[in-house]
């Protein structure tokens, strides 16, 4: 298998058995829609009591494969990162993947989010990829207001 085909699975797999897929009473949500596609998430970050830790995502959402994939896959890998580390990772992915290709997602660093590496070389898809990462910063920025 290809790392394209590899990757490919990858994204349907998680297009179909969504991590964090289901919203809990409570928290931050913040909505999302692009108006572009159709795509649209509500997703809430949550934070550990001192708000140093994200303990939890948690969306629901309609669209593509892309913009559902993407929000499992962020979903999978910052549970349980510090919030700091979250916004180099959130500003690291952003990066590339406004690069129209010439930036690829570490698989070490990204783990499978790399799969979502290719996007960057169709611009219309970059708002698909970024949807869950927007609606996680603004969740994160209400939610530490909050603590405040």
């Amino acid at each position: 298998m290809e790392f394209d085909d590899l990757y490919q699975q990858i994204i349907l797999d998680h297009n179909k058995k969504r991590v964090g897929y289901g919203l809990q009473p409570g928290g931050f949500p913040s909505h999302q829609y692009n108006p572009t596609c159709g795509d649209e998430l509500t997703l809430t970050v949550r934070l550990s009591e001192d708000g140093s830790t994200i303990t939890a995502v948690e969306w629901e959402g309609k669209g593509c494969s892309i913009s559902q994939a993407s929000a499992s896959l962020m979903t999978s890998e910052v549970t349980g990162m510090s919030v700091v580390e979250f916004e180099s990772f959130a500003n690291g992915f952003r990066d590339a993947m406004r690069s129209r290709g010439t930036i690829s997602l570490s698989e070490d660093e990204y783990g499978d989010l790399a799969a979502l590496s290719g996007v960057s070389k169709f611009v219309a898809r970059v708002k698909c990829a970024m949807l869950a990462w927007v609606a996680a910063e603004d969740s994160l920025i209400l939610t530490r207001e909050s603590l405040n």
